[in-house]
C-alpha cells in the first residue's frame, strides 16, 4: 500500500461516513471513505432503523429519499400515549419519519457513495494513527487486513466512526460522558399497522416504541429503569412480549412472531466530544451520541454530514482557510443539537416527568395545535426554544379551561387510530 493525497480522508463507511463522502464529492473534492470492515453489505445492528423527520429534506438533497422508498423504505408519523391520552397530530401536517432496516439501508448508502465520483471505498483498512503537521491533524496510517501499512494525507480528516470513535480517541478528543439509567431491548416483529404509524408509550418513567418498516415488519423497543434488567436477562423475548401486550392500546403481538434476534443493550452513556480540532471533524455519533430513546441517532448522523460538508466546501475548493469551515461547522452544530441534546441527556438519567413536563402532556393530549407543537419539536424540526414560546401559552390555557370544565376546541385523542394494532 502507499501514500496517496486526498481533499478529505473520511474514516467510518456508514450512515454519516457514506452521506459526507457524498456531499464532499460531488462539491467537487477527492474523497477517501476509510471502512474497517470488509464487506459492503455490513450494517450496524444494534440500531434502530427510524430516521427522523428533521432529516427527510436531507436525504432528498443527496438523492437517498427515492432510493430508500424503493427499496421498501415507508414514512411514518408517530403518535405518543400518556396518561392522558394520545398526542395524535394532525396527519395532513405532522413530520413524517422515514423507515427502512439498517441491512437494507446501510448497503445502498454505501453504494451511493461508492459510485459518487470524487470518492473512493477503502474497505477492509482499519486506521492505527493520525498524522500531524504541526498541532493539526494531516492524514491517517491504515492497515489492511493482511497486515500492509500505507498513509492518507489531507488537510481534512473525518471521524464517523460512532459512539466509541477511535479517530476521536487518537486525536484525544475525550469529551464529556453522561450517565444513562435506561436500558434497551428490541426486536422484529411480523405485521405493521396500517396507516404505517410510529408510536410511543410515556409511562413515567418506563417508555415503549413502535416503528414500522419494510418487509411487513415493526420494530417494537422497551427502554426501562435498570430494576427491570434481571427479568430481561432470563428470556429477553418473553420479557419484551410480555412488557409490550401489557401496554395500554397494546399492539398484537402475541398473535406476531419475532424476527430476527432479540437485541440488547444494557449501557448507553450519552458521550459528548467537541466537533472540531485543528484538520479534523467528527460527525454523527463520534461527536454527539445521545439516549437512542427519541430515534435520532440516524437522523442527526445525516444531518451533522451536511453541516459539515457546507461549511468545509469553500475551503476545500481552495477559497478559504480549512480553521474558517472548521468554526463554522462547530457553532452550526452547537445551534442544531446543543439544545435537544440537554434535554435528552437529563431524561436519560431514568426520572419522572417534572411539573411543567406533565402539563405540557396533557395540554398536547387535549389539544390538536399542541400536539402539532409536540410533532415538530419531538421530530427535531423546531429547536426547544421555539417550542416553548409556542407551547407555553397556549399550554396554560387549554389546561385552565380543561380545569374549568370547558373543552374549547381542545380535542382528545382517545379515538387514537387503532393502527397500533
Amino acid at each position: 500500500m502507499v501514500s496517496d493525497r486526498y481533499d478529505a480522508v473520511v474514516v467510518g463507511a456508514s450512515l454519516a461516513g457514506c452521506a459526507t463522502a457524498i456531499q464532499l464529492g460531488r462539491a467537487g473534492a477527492r474523497v477517501a471513505l476509510v471502512e474497517k470492515s470488509p464487506d459492503p453489505q455490513a450494517f450496524k445492528r444494534i440500531c434502530g432503523h427510524f430516521i427522523q423527520a428533521s432529516a427527510a429534506p436531507t436525504l432528498e438533497r443527496l438523492e437517498l429519499l427515492e432510493p430508500i422508498l424503493a427499496a421498501g423504505g415507508i414514512r411514518s408519523r408517530i403518535a405518543a400515549w400518556t396518561r392522558w391520552g394520545w398526542i395524535d397530530p394532525p396527519p395532513e401536517r405532522a413530520g413524517y419519519a422515514v423507515n427502512l432496516r439498517r441491512e437494507r439501508l446501510d448497503p445502498l448508502v454505501r453504494e451511493v457513495a461508492a459510485t459518487t465520483p470524487g470518492v473512493e471505498l477503502m474497505l477492509g483498512r482499519t486506521v492505527r494513527e493520525l498524522l500531524r503537521d504541526g498541532d493539526a491533524v494531516a492524514g491517517v496510517a491504515v492497515e489492511d487486513r493482511d497486515g500492509q501499512r500505507g498513509q492518507l494525507h489531507a488537510p481534512l480528516i473525518v471521524g464517523a466512526d460512532g459512539r466509541g470513535s477511535p479517530t476521536a480517541e487518537l486525536a484525544g478528543l475525550s469529551g464529556k460522558t453522561l450517565p444513562h439509567e435506561r436500558f434497551v431491548y428490541a426486536a422484529y416483529f411480523e405485521g405493521r399497522p396500517d396507516p404505517p404509524d410510529s408510536a410511543l408509550w410515556f409511562l413515567d418513567p418506563d417508555v415503549a416504541a413502535s416503528f414500522p418498516t419494510d418487509d411487513g415488519l415493526t420494530l417494537y423497543a422497551v427502554v426501562l429503569a435498570k430494576e427491570r434488567l434481571p427479568e430481561f436477562k432470563r428470556d429477553p423475548g418473553a420479557a419484551l412480549t410480555s412488557f409490550l401486550a401489557g401496554l395500554p392500546d397494546a399492539p398484537p403481538v402475541r398473535s406476531s412472531r419475532i424476527v430476527g434476534p432479540v437485541l440488547g443493550k444494557i449501557e448507553m452513556p450519552n458521550r459528548i466530544r467537541g466537533p472540531v480540532a485543528p484538520g479534523l471533524a467528527l460527525v454523527g455519533d463520534a461527536a454527539l451520541a445521545t439516549d437512542p430513546l427519541f430515534g435520532i441517532g440516524c437522523g442527526w448522523a445525516f444531518q451533522s454530514a451536511e453541516w459539515l460538508a457546507d461549511s468545509v466546501a469553500p475551503a476545500l475548493a481552495g477559497n478559504e482557510p480549512l480553521e474558517r469551515g472548521l468554526a463554522r461547522y462547530r457553532r452550526r452544530h452547537r445551534r442544531e443539537l446543543r439544545g435537544h441534546a440537554f434535554l435528552i441527556h437529563d431524561y436519560a438519567t431514568g426520572r419522572r416527568f417534572n411539573p411543567a413536563e406533565r402539563l405540557l402532556f396533557a395540554a398536547a393530549a387535549r389539544d390538536p395545535k399542541l400536539a402539532l407543537t409536540f410533532d415538530e419539536f419531538g421530530t427535531r424540526q423546531i429547536k426547544p426554544a421555539k417550542m416553548l414560546a409556542k407551547a407555553v401559552p397556549r399550554t396554560i390555557a387549554v389546561n385552565l379551561r380543561h380545569a374549568l370544565g370547558g373543552r374549547g376546541d381542545a380535542a382528545t385523542h382517545d379515538d387514537h387510530r387503532s393502527a397500533v394494532a
